[in-house]
C-alpha cells in the first residue's frame, strides 16, 4: 500500500471530486422510523452518477493520474457498478478505458458501460480469474489498473459518501449510534469507517453481506482473510468478492463492529420496501445493509442508525420479478 488511508485525505478529496459527483441526499422517513422504533437515516447513493457510490472512488482516483498516465488508459474489473464508475470518470477526463466484465453481469450494466465509451472485455467469472485478464490487458497497453475496492485511493473516494452522511445527519439533528453498509470487497466500508469515526470515535460501523458470502463478517471474527466457499449463486452480484481485499481488511479489521448477513428473500423485500414506501430504486446489492435494518439484524429502537443505499443498477427483468412479488 503506497499509503494508509485517514480521515484527513477524504477531507481533502471531497475538493477535488465536489464539482462532479453529487451529494445525495440523506432520506429519512416517518414511516420506517415508525416501524424500527429509531430513526433510520438513508444514504441514497443509488442516486449517484451512473448510479452507485462507486462514481467518488473512481474519478477520485482517475484525478490524481498524470498527463503521461492518462495517455495510456486505464483498465478495470468489476461485476458493473465499479466498470460503470471507471467508464464515466474516464469519458470525463478523456481517458481510454478498457473493463473487464463477468459475462452474466446484468444487461443494464454492460450496457452503460460500453455507452460511456469504454471497451468491455467479458469473462466466465465460474472458470476465469477477472484480476489476471485485467493485469494482462494493463501490462500489454502499459494501462494503469484501477482495483474496485484495493487500492487506497479508492477507499479515500468511496470514504466521501461516509463524510457526507455524517455532516448531513448533524444538520438534521441526528448523531448515528452505527452505520451500516453493503460489503463486497470492502473499500466502502474502509471509506466510511475513517470518515465517520473522524467525526464521532464512537459511531460504530457494520457491514451487510449476502448468506453465503459473508466473508468479510466471518474475516472479522476469524481475525484472517477467509475465502468465500462459492463464486456464485446470490441475486446481489455486486457483492460476491471472492474474499475480503489485502488492501481493504487490514483497515476494516481495526474500524469494523462486526457484519451481519441477509438472505436474497430478505433483499427482495427491502427492495419492494424502498420501491413502495420510500419511492426508491436499489438493486440487490445496493440494499443488503437496508435488509439487514429491516429483518432485525440490528437493534434500533430508541437508537439512529445510519444506512448506505450503495447501488440502483437493477436489471428490469429482475426487478419487475422482485416487485411483482408484492
Amino acid at each position: 500500500m503506497s499509503f494508509v488511508p485517514s480521515f484527513s485525505d477524504i477531507e481533502s478529496a471531497v475538493d477535488i471530486i465536489k464539482d462532479v459527483v453529487i451529494e445525495t441526499p440523506l432520506v429519512e422517513s416517518a414511516e420506517l422510523n415508525a416501524r424500527m422504533g429509531g430513526r433510520i437515516l438513508l444514504k441514497a447513493e443509488n442516486l449517484q452518477r451512473t448510479g452507485s457510490f462507486k462514481f467518488r472512488g473512481a474519478y477520485y482516483r482517475l484525478a490524481l493520474m498524470t498527463a503521461a498516465e492518462r495517455a495510456a488508459g486505464v483498465v478495470a474489473c468489476s461485476s458493473g457498478n465499479h466498470a460503470q464508475g471507471v467508464a464515466a470518470a474516464a469519458a470525463i477526463l478523456g481517458i481510454p478505458a478498457v473493463i473487464v466484465m463477468p459475462a452474466d453481469a446484468p444487461r443494464i450494466k454492460i450496457d452503460n458501460t460500453r455507452a460511456y465509451g469504454a471497451e468491455v472485455v467479458t469473462f466466465d467469472r465460474l472458470t476465469e480469474n477477472r484480476e489476471e485478464i485485467a493485469g494482462r490487458i494493463a501490462a500489454e497497453r502499459g494501462s494503469l489498473f484501477v482495483p474496485p475496492y484495493d487500492d487506497p485511493h479508492v477507499i479515500v473516494g468511496q470514504g466521501t459518501a461516509g463524510l457526507e452522511l455524517m455532516r448531513q445527519a448533524a444538520a438534521q439533528n441526528a448523531s448515528p449510534d452505527s452505520i451500516l453498509v453493503c460489503c463486497s470487497g470492502g473499500g466502502l466500508a474502509a471509506g466510511t469507517a475513517l470518515a465517520a469515526q473522524g467525526i464521532d470515535p464512537d459511531v460504530s460501523i457494520y457491514v451487510a453481506e449476502p448468506q453465503g458470502f459473508d466473508d468479510t463478517g466471518r474475516s472479522l471474527r476469524a481475525g484472517e482473510r477467509l475465502r468465500n466457499p462459492a463464486l456464485g449463486g446470490s441475486i446481489c452480484d455486486a457483492l460476491m468478492a471472492p474474499m475480503p481485499g489485502a488492501v481493504t481488511f487490514p483497515i476494516n479489521r481495526h474500524v469494523i463492529a462486526g457484519g451481519v448477513a441477509v438472505s436474497d428473500d430478505e433483499v427482495r423485500t427491502a427492495m419492494r420496501y424502498a420501491f413502495g414506501t420510500l419511492k426508491l430504486v436499489l438493486e440487490p446489492g445496493g440494499a443488503a445493509a437496508f435488509a439487514a435494518v429491516l429483518a432485525g439484524r440490528v437493534e434500533t429502537r430508541d437508537r439512529t442508525i445510519g444506512v448506505v443505499l450503495s447501488g440502483g443498477n437493477v436489471d428490469p427483468g429482475l426487478y419487475a420479478a422482485i416487485l411483482a412479488g408484492m
